[in-house]
């Protein structure tokens, strides 16, 4: 487990990275409503509403918990995607913000290209373009995240039109045994 001074560092990096890089002006409007309707500072009233967000004191998921919906919808348009399965998760203390600082550095994929984060204890899926190049897909595979690698993985995405597994494997069972007439009754 972190300790609290990595908390807090992990804490305070995600703030700077959402004070430098979105409008906070309707967040700050908000604050300052509802501290004048409480007749409180806006400094409790951030406090308060810090306390409320799950998870704050295991930092690792607060931007999971914060930005459940994955990442920026700003991806660029007419882009296959693919789904990707990660050997990492959030007991690996990963993070949404590091991992995209890894695969951005590691791959070089645009950041506005990653999307549909699902983040689990063990693993994460995640959607990439598609056509990565081998010896970069390759490559992701060794790299490591908090001494973990990422051992990516192409998810293969089931055909619903096969039907059940129970017909899939009675149909397989009639070829093997020659029976062509699997419908029939004798």
């Amino acid at each position: 487990m972190l300790d609290n001074f990595t908390e807090d560092k992990q804490l305070k990096n995600r703030l700077q990275q959402i004070l430098m890089n979105e409008n906070l002006t309707v967040q700050r409007t908000t604050i300052e409503t509802i501290a004048a309707e409480l007749n409180i500072n806006s400094l409790d009233c951030a406090a308060a509403l810090l306390y409320l967000i799950p998870n704050v004191n295991h930092s690792p998921l607060v931007e999971q918990e914060i930005n459940s919906s994955a990442l920026p919808v700003t991806r660029q348009v007419n882009i296959k995607m693919v789904r990707y399965r990660l050997a990492v998760g959030s007991q690996h203390q990963l993070s949404l913000e590091t991992l995209e600082q890894v695969l951005v550095e590691e791959s070089g994929v645009d950041k506005n290209n990653i999307s549909n984060v699902k983040m689990q204890d063990l693993y994460t899926l995640i959607d990439l373009p598609d056509q990565m190049p081998l010896d970069i897909f390759q490559h992701l595979k060794t790299v490591a995240i908090n001494q973990h690698k990422l051992d990516i993985r192409r998810v293969k995405i089931r055909n619903k039109k096969c039907g059940s597994l129970q017909n899939r494997r009675g149909r397989q069972a009639n070829a093997k045994s020659g029976n062509k007439t699997s419908g029939q009754l004798g």
